[in-house]
């Protein structure tokens, strides 16, 4: 006899599985999240679906309008020009701190992995995206700000859509770009270091916003 998952782990599981169709464009910005079709969709009962949506809702994933069904947060380009403006503050603050922090060796180790990704086959989106998001994360992290670690991961969610490889021209820059952050980190130089994320974060926010501009 199979045994039953508990809710909390069916909750997990809607919570992954939902998160990651908005995050792919596989439910696109406006389209209605309901329960009957989520629960269908994944094989579960609306329980554990009514809790993910509530989780998504809080991640500002899902919106609830006013006497309507939720659907998927539409971000305008006005949001999009906050959200980077910020995150270039948080993220070069970040820099800064981590600056001759311990945990060099990994920063190296990563920095193999760009120029890896450089002089070799380009690889495809999803290992470029999870090099990306470790070397921002390595960075927060050594930075020793647990608040600066929650701001940046709730800010990097809402653009996420811009990570998936949309953005092809900024590939080898962002490499590039990934390096220079490295050196001056481990150089321990603050000011070395927070000028190479500022760079990095100037020219993600032209290219998303050059995107959008094409795009509308």
């Amino acid at each position: 006899m199979t045994a039953k998952l508990p809710r909390a782990s069916l909750g997990d599981t809607a919570y992954q599985r939902l998160r990651q169709m908005i995050l792919s464009g596989e439910l696109s910005a406006g389209a209605r999240v309901l329960e009957n079709d989520c629960a269908a969709r994944l094989g579960i009962s609306r329980t554990p679906v009514r809790e993910a949506i509530s989780r998504l809702t809080g991640e500002g994933l899902v919106r609830r309008p006013e006497g309507g069904a939720p659907v998927v947060h539409r971000i305008s380009t006005d949001e999009i020009v906050e959200i980077l403006h910020v995150r270039r503050l948080l993220e070069v603050e970040a820099a800064r701190q981590a600056a001759g922090a311990p945990g060099r060796d990994a920063l190296l180790k990563l920095r193999g992995v760009f120029e890896g990704f450089l002089s070799g086959e380009r690889p495809d989106a999803e290992a470029h995206l999870a090099a990306d998001d470790e070397l921002h994360e390595r960075v927060v992290l050594m930075s020793g700000s647990r608040l600066l670690e929650t701001l940046i991961s709730d800010l990097k969610l809402k653009t996420r859509i811009f990570d998936k490889g949309s953005i092809p021209e900024r590939f080898e820059p962002g490499c590039h770009e990934h390096i220079a952050i490295i050196d001056g980190i481990v150089s321990g130089d603050p000011e070395r270091a927070q000028a190479a994320m500022k760079v990095h974060m100037d020219n993600v926010r032209e290219s998303i916003l050059n995107h959008l501009t094409r795009l509308f």
